[in-house]
Formats: structure tokens, sequence, C-alpha cells
């Protein structure tokens, strides 16, 4: 139930469909340990769970309110996130279509504020309703209660572990601004002969070039990006610059930019690296931390170390790992 495909047990494990299941699953069990599990695909297990997984299978799918340029959508958080995606353009429902193949569960889109391709979950987020472990509660959050980041959310820092999200509510567009100018989508859609694409057409697009260079957990173990793309500030860029004239790099601020996290880890030479045949960094992605054949989490937690501590000494910037570790 993790795309590292890591061993790992739970002392208690449970399944939860609707909010009777949360407080049946709950009763008797509010002291022990509680992790969450969606999808199991931003998670690197390095031992044991010593207290009680609950996974969560809430399904729903539900048009709240629509008009002729907006339609809100509620999923339950147990949903297959890239399921839900083409579910939403298949109604012709836009602003999610570059966020197609990412690994997961709805329920983890806002907790980790996912993105790619120039989109975030927050650009689309309407609500979400979660369940407060030790209040027995429910709480709706909309977007300024969950304190979006870059990958961070509110749900990661000071209410980390207290709430079990049960459904999120997305604001979709019905006519669409596309964004294809990040990354390769452009090129793809030429590639693809489509002149004045629609969203399926970006969708594709964006499903080729994850397909293309990033590892399917089925076949291979691993949690997509391992580490976050670093903000820094103007000043250290133009430093990086005098040696590496091409490093990409992307605005965040008046005086910060994004660089790319695979780019300073292929620089520092570890792409494509393996450790026994077991485990290593992905041959077309050094973003990518893989499970080759029965590594254990606490090689690839290892190895992360490793990598960030190069990558600091090399650069002058410290990575930060995206899964969350337990």
């Amino acid at each position: 139930m993790n795309t590292f495909g890591i061993e790992a047990s739970a002392k208690l494990f449970s399944i939860i469909r609707d909010e009777n299941d949360i407080k049946t699953v709950l009763k008797g069990n509010e002291n022990e340990p509680i992790f969450i599990l969606g999808g199991g695909s931003n998670i690197l297990f390095t031992e044991d769970f010593d207290g009680l997984v609950i996974k969560n299978e809430i399904q729903g799918f539900e048009i709240i309110k629509e008009n002729k340029n907006f339609a809100i959508i509620e999923s339950g958080a147990g949903e297959v996130w890239h399921e839900f995606v083409l579910k939403c353009i298949d109604k012709n429902l836009g602003g999610i279509e570059n966020l197609s193949l990412i690994p997961g569960n709805v329920g983890a889109s806002p907790m980790q504020n996912i993105g790619a391709y120039g989109v975030e979950i927050k650009d689309v987020f309407e609500y979400l309703d979660a369940y407060h472990i030790k209040d027995k509660k429910m709480r709706r959050f909309n977007a300024q209660d969950c304190k979006f980041g870059y990958r961070e959310s509110v749900f990661k820092n000071e209410l980390k572990g207290q709430y079990i999200i049960c459904k999120v509510a997305f604001r979709l567009t019905k006519t669409h601004t596309l964004k294809t100018s990040y990354g390769a989508i452009e090129n793809e859609l030429h590639d693809m002969k489509k002149s004045n694409p629609s969203i399926k057409d970006v969708s594709n697009a964006v499903i080729n070039i994850r397909q293309a260079k990033l590892p399917d957990p089925k076949k291979i173990g691993n949690a997509g990006s391992f580490f976050k793309n670093p903000i820094v500030s103007t000043e250290l860029l133009n430093k990086i610059q005098s040696k590496y004239a091409d490093i990409p790099n992307y605005p965040a601020s008046h005086n910060q930019v994004k660089l790319a996290a695979g780019w300073l880890i292929e620089k520092a030479g570890w792409k494509g690296r393996t450790y026994e045949n077991r485990y290593g960094v992905h041959k077309l992605q050094a973003l990518v931390l893989v499970n080759y054949n029965q590594s254990k989490g606490d090689e690839i937690l290892e190895l992360s170390t490793l990598i960030i501590d190069d990558v600091k000494s090399k650069f002058n910037i410290t990575l930060e790992r995206e899964v969350n570790i337990l």
C-alpha cells in the first residue's frame, strides 16, 4: 500500500469509507498514534508503525454549483487523483489538466498543495471538509484556513495528524485559459500537431511527458519527486550562473527564483547511481529515488541525506525532502 514498495507493518489497520466509519474506527483507539494513508504515493516507511493506520477510501463526485463560467466539484478524499482529473476533463471542466498523472488520492492534493507545469491546487481550491480526531467534529476549511505554500499547507505543519480530510471541492472552468508555457508542454503539443489545443490535449501532453521521464511505481518502487524545488535568492543564482550559465530558473518573487532540484542533483553527479542493484537515483530523472529490489526505507533515507549534503557542499543550497518520512 505504498508506491515505494517498502515492506512495513502496522499494529492496527482499518479502512474508512464515510464519516460513520471514522467514528467507529476511532472509538477506543483515540490514544493510539494515528497515520492516515491515501494512495501511499508520498510516503517512505523506514520502520513498522506502532499505532493505527487508517486507509482513506471515501468516494464521491458531485457538481455542487455551476454557472456558465465555472463549476464547483466536490470529491471524496479517497478518489484516485488522476481518475478525478480525467473525469473532470470529460465534463469539459478545466484548471487541473496540468496536474494529470500525479499519483495519490484527492485528499492528499490540498495537504501537499500539489503542483506541476505552472499550476497548483491553491489555484482551483474552493474548500475541504475534515474530521478532527480529538474533538470528533467536522470542520470546513477555505483556502485561507489551509495556509497554502509551495508544497505546503497547514496540514503538514501546525495541524499535522489532527484531521482526516473527507471531501475536497474545486472551482473549475467552463471557458478555459490554458497554461502551456511551463516545461515542455508547448513542444509536446507541437509534436502532437495540436495547434489549437483543448484541455484534453494539454492533459495528454502532460501524461506523455511524465511517462517519458518518470518511472511507473507499478514497475519500479518510487514516490515521484523526492525533493522540493528550492527557492533561492537572485544573488545566489547569479553566483551559480557564473559557473553554470544554463541553470534552469523561474521567478518566485521580486528577489527570489525557483531552481530545479533534479538539475542540481544531476550536476552533482547522482543521476543513475545505484547501490547493490537494489536502490538508487533514477537514470532518467535525478529527482526520483527508486527501490529496484527489496531495499529498506532507511537505506533510501540515508541516500537522500547523502544527496542533500553533496548538493549543499557544491551549490550552497539545502534541498528539502518532499516525501513524508515515517
